[in-house]
């Protein structure tokens, strides 16, 4: 068997393996929430009533079943789209109508992506209307779900065709060393865009307004001046226009930093619970997290550019997926679509430090507010408004969940002092 043979099975291979650990992750959670289904569970009695537990394992088992589908489709494209020829004959088709300069294969690559987005437009769309509609979570409007989309792929005109052509011409600019390069451009624009979408991309999808004068505002502003913590503002995000599920966020760098909070949140939460959370938030800048979270992603990324410039040199690379060698850009879209195949089996890894990364958050809003009964009530009305599992196998949620989970977060907070 020649080796671009090999080189094609084993992609299949890992994106097979893949499904077959998503199903029986899967299958593993099902069976775990099934076996607490019958009562809410000792440790959960008098946070969350029977009702609202029943919800929270329908809404789970439901998003399961709609997840095991969606997976078992994704790949199907994935391997359709790989091993059928279609990307081989869609590139000639291309390189010969409009050349391959750098411009015009960063359109190839552009189109690919929004084809692949536009199949999964379905399953995007029976989540919003069907899925969350079902258990009450949805509140927005055909009109506006497009308009989303429509916005979207405007912003990636705007930037990623223009970013996928200086990738490429730089390959050529900067001979062996492009990948270094090309790693340096992506997380320059990368930090750009934590620093500039605050500021131009959020507000073109929600209306952000400052937290009004009152006594939340006057103590959060005293929670911001005893921590030390200097932002631009406090912002309330329209949240409702889309989904009744309740968030807040840390966003932006410097002068733009600031902290959002869901309109949502605010009328679920009491003003000890918001400070609570808001001191969370407080704690993600305090502790680093963002900074940190950054420098992982960015050597992952110098990893995989270096990973993408050994098998770009490599003939037998462009052959086990029908490309004729030459062309960088060939070399970057497989490897592009092999990459969530490949990231899946590291995700533990980054969850465990997102996980420990909330822990440390936590802590630092327990001691800023001087307790910890606000935090965990805000915690257990949050879990309980959007659904949120209760019982997930510990397996299934190192691999899905960048947050610890509520007992998980109750048990830390217990030992806090």
């Amino acid at each position: 068997m020649q080796i671009q043979s090999i080189i094609a099975c084993l992609a299949a291979g890992m994106i097979i393996a893949r499904l077959a650990a998503e199903l029986w992750l899967s299958s593993l959670n099902r069976r775990h929430v099934l076996a607490h289904a019958g009562a809410v569970p000792p440790v959960f009695q008098g946070v969350v009533d029977e009702p609202a537990y029943k919800r929270s394992i329908a809404y789970t088992l439901a998003k399961e079943r709609f997840g095991i589908v969606e997976s078992i489709y994704n790949t199907a494209v994935l391997l359709a789209v790989l091993f059928s020829g279609v990307l081989p004959w869609a590139y000639r088709f291309w390189s010969r109508a409009w050349g391959d300069s750098a411009w015009a294969m960063a359109a190839f690559l552009f189109l690919v992506g929004l084809c692949l987005s536009l199949l999964d437009l379905p399953f995007a769309w029976i989540s919003q209307f069907r899925l969350e509609q079902k258990f009450g979570f949805n509140t927005t409007t055909q009109k506006t779900w497009w308009l989303d989309r429509l916005k979207v792929l405007l912003l990636s005109c705007i930037l990623a065709w223009p970013l996928l052509a200086l990738i490429l011409n730089m390959t050529d600019w900067t001979g062996h060393w492009w990948w270094l390069l090309d790693w340096a451009a992506v997380v320059a624009v990368q930090l750009l865009l934590s620093v500039l979408a605050p500021v131009i991309i959020l507000p073109l999808f929600n209306k952000l307004t400052p937290l009004p004068e009152g006594n939340l505002r006057d103590n959060l502003l005293e929670l911001a001046r005893r921590t030390q913590f200097h932002a631009r503002g406090i912002q309330v995000m329209d949240g409702s226009k889309r989904s009744r599920h309740s968030n807040a966020f840390f966003t932006g760098f410097g002068r733009f930093r600031k902290i959002v909070l869901f309109d949502t949140l605010i009328s679920h939460l009491s003003e000890p619970e918001l400070e609570a959370v808001v001191a969370h938030e407080i704690g993600h800048y305090k502790k680093g997290h963002i900074p940190k979270m950054l420098a992982v992603s960015s050597f992952g990324m110098l990893v995989a550019f270096y990973l993408i410039s050994i098998l770009a040199r490599q003939e037998w690379f462009y052959r086990a997926f029908g490309f004729e060698p030459g062309n960088i850009a060939p070399a970057l879209l497989v490897c592009g679509l092999l990459s969530g195949a490949a990231g899946f089996w590291i995700s533990p890894l980054w969850h465990w430090g997102s996980r420990r990364y909330e822990y440390e958050a936590d802590a630092f809003a327990a001691r800023a507010t001087g307790q910890t009964q606000s935090l965990v009530s805000a915690l257990r009305k949050l879990h309980g408004e959007n659904l949120s599992n209760l019982t997930p196998h510990p397996l299934y949620s190192g691999f899905y969940y960048s947050h610890p989970t509520l007992l998980e977060r109750e048990q830390a907070l217990g030992n806090t002092t």
